[in-house]
């Protein structure tokens, strides 16, 4: 795997209630990131960036919302989440980006 796949990989921290309760609690972290990413690269990528070690990565494929622009109905792209919780010990601070 080249640097710049690796550097592309991560699209961005993905911020919700969900993902902040998981940050605190669960020691996982969730970004958004390229749909044809695979596990392992999103490992690499993670702990090439955060300087952390990584446990384990989930991921799941996100349906785009059906929007309506004006009188026309249209859809939002599909996404990949992805979910890392990291070994005990490492965290990732995350305020200062995006």
């Amino acid at each position: 795997m080249s640097i710049e796949r690796l550097a592309q990989v991560l699209v961005s921290p993905h911020v919700s209630e969900k993902s902040a309760m998981l940050a605190d609690g669960a020691n996982q972290h969730v970004f958004k990131v390229l749909p044809d990413a695979k596990k392992e690269e999103i490992k690499n990528a993670v702990e090439q960036m955060f300087q952390v070690k990584v446990a384990a990565v989930r991921t799941t494929n996100m349906q785009g919302k059906q929007k309506r622009f004006g009188r026309t109905f249209g859809k939002r792209k599909d996404w990949k989440k992805a979910y890392v919780r990291l070994e005990e010990g490492h965290d990732i601070d995350l305020t200062g980006m995006e």
